[in-house]
C-alpha cells in the first residue's frame, strides 16, 4: 500500500523548479529521456531523469505552468532513530511525524512550500467485522451520516461543508462579474482546502467508530451518479462541487490502514425505503414517515440504517461490466480510483 505524506520543507527551490520547468517543457516538446541533452540547464542529473521520465512518456501533455523536483529512491537516505529524511542532492533534511511502519520511501516531489514524500507500508490484516455502521453521505445538510442498526444510535458529521460551498459559491459569482479571475482561482482553491479538511476530519471519525465498535463500514455504490441528468441544477452544483468521491477515498484508505473492511451497496430507494418494515415510505425534505408502519425518522438517519443493513454487492463485477459494456450497461470505460489520497499535513 502507496501512501504520500506532505511536509512543508521549509526551503527557497525557486531557481531549481525553474530549471525542473525548463527540462519538463524540452520533454514534451522532444520526448527525449536523456539527461545529458539537458545538463546545461544547470539540474541534478538524478532530478532530471525524474523529470524527462514523467513528461516525455506523456504525449497528451501538451503544456507545463510548473514541475516539482522529484527525487527517486535511489537519493534518498532514512533515519529512522531521529525521523529524518535526507536528499545528499539538494542537501536537504525533512524531519517527519508520520509512523515508522513503512517499508521504504519510494520518492519525494519537491514544491514550492510543500515536500511530498511517497512510502510503501504493509497490508494491514482486515478485521472480521461483527456488524455494520451505514454511511449516507448527502449533498444538504450533514455530509455524511453514520447510523448503526444494532444500537440505534446515529451520528452526524460535516454540516459546515455546505455553508463552506454556498458562502463560496456567492463570493466567486461576484468575482467573475467583476472580471476578477485571479482572484476565483484563489477563492477556489481556498474552498477546496476548507472542504478536504472537513472530509479528512469526518472519515477520521467514521473510521474510528467503526474500529472502536468492531464493525464494518457500508456505503452506497454511487458509480456513474455524476452522469445522470434528471436532477435539479442546485443538486447538480452540490454533488460536482463537494467530492461524493474525494471523502469515499479518505474512508478506504484510512480504514485500510486499521484493518476496517468498507463494502458497497446498490443505493436505489435507501432513503425512500422504511428502515423498519421496508415499505416504501414518503419522504419530504429531511423528514421520512412510513403510512405502512408508522414509522418517523430523519431521512439521512433512516437511510444510513437501510445502507447498514443492505447485502453487500461485488464492485468488482459491476466496474468490469462498466469497462467492458454489458446488454443492460453502456459502453463506457471506466474511470479506475487510486488507492492512494494524501493524508494531511502533520
Amino acid at each position: 500500500m502507496i501512501l504520500t505524506y506532505k511536509i512543508k520543507h521549509g526551503r527557497d527551490f525557486s531557481d531549481e523548479l525553474r530549471k525542473a520547468k525548463k527540462i519538463a517543457e524540452y520533454a514534451i516538446q522532444t520526448h527525449n529521456r536523456s539527461s545529458k541533452d539537458v545538463k546545461h540547464i544547470g539540474l541534478k542529473s538524478i532530478i532530471a531523469n525524474q523529470i524527462l521520465k514523467k513528461y516525455s512518456s506523456n504525449k497528451r501533455i501538451k503544456k507545463v505552468s510548473s514541475a516539482k523536483l522529484a527525487i527517486p529512491h535511489q537519493g534518498i537516505k532514512i533515519d529512522q532513530n531521529t525521523k529524518t529524511i535526507y536528499a545528499p542532492c539538494l542537501k536537504l533534511y525533512l524531519k517527519y511525524d508520520f509512523p515508522n511502519n513503512f517499508e521504504k520511501v519510494n520518492q519525494i516531489e519537491l514544491g514550492e512550500e510543500y515536500a511530498y514524500v511517497s512510502v510503501s507500508i504493509p497490508e494491514p490484516e482486515m478485521d472480521k467485522p461483527s456488524g455494520w455502521i451505514g454511511v449516507d453521505r448527502n449533498t444538504t445538510g450533514h455530509i455524511a451520516v453514520v447510523s448503526d442498526p444494532e444500537s440505534g444510535k446515529v451520528l452526524k458529521l460535516g454540516k459546515a461543508a455546505l455553508h463552506t460551498h454556498t458562502k463560496y459559491k456567492n463570493t466567486r459569482k461576484s468575482l467573475q462579474k467583476k472580471g476578477k479571475y485571479g482572484k476565483v482561482k484563489e477563492i477556489r482553491n481556498r474552498e477546496n482546502r476548507i472542504v478536504r479538511d472537513i472530509n479528512h476530519k469526518v472519515s477520521r471519525k467514521i473510521v474510528n467508530v467503526a474500529k472502536e465498535l468492531g464493525k464494518g463500514i457500508k456505503l452506497e455504490d454511487l458509480t456513474g451518479i455524476r452522469k445522470s441528468k434528471n436532477q435539479a441544477e442546485s443538486f447538480r452544483y452540490a454533488k460536482n462541487s463537494w467530492s461524493f468521491y474525494q471523502l469515499q477515498q479518505m474512508i478506504e484508505y484510512k480504514a485500510k490502514l486499521l484493518g476496517v473492511e468498507v463494502a458497497y451497496v446498490e443505493p436505489a430507494y435507501t432513503s425512500k425505503t422504511c428502515s423498519r418494515c421496508g415499505k416504501i415510505g414518503d419522504r419530504n425534505g429531511k423528514s421520512f414517515k412510513c403510512p405502512a408502519c408508522g414509522h418517523v425518522d430523519h431521512a439521512d438517519s433512516n437511510a444510513g440504517f437501510n445502507i447498514a443493513k443492505r447485502p453487500c454487492i461485488d464492485r468488482s463485477v459491476k466496474e468490469r461490466d462498466l469497462a467492458e459494456g454489458t446488454t443492460d450497461s453502456p459502453k463506457i470505460a471506466l474511470a479506475r480510483t487510486p488507492l492512494t489520497i494524501e493524508p494531511q499535513v502533520l
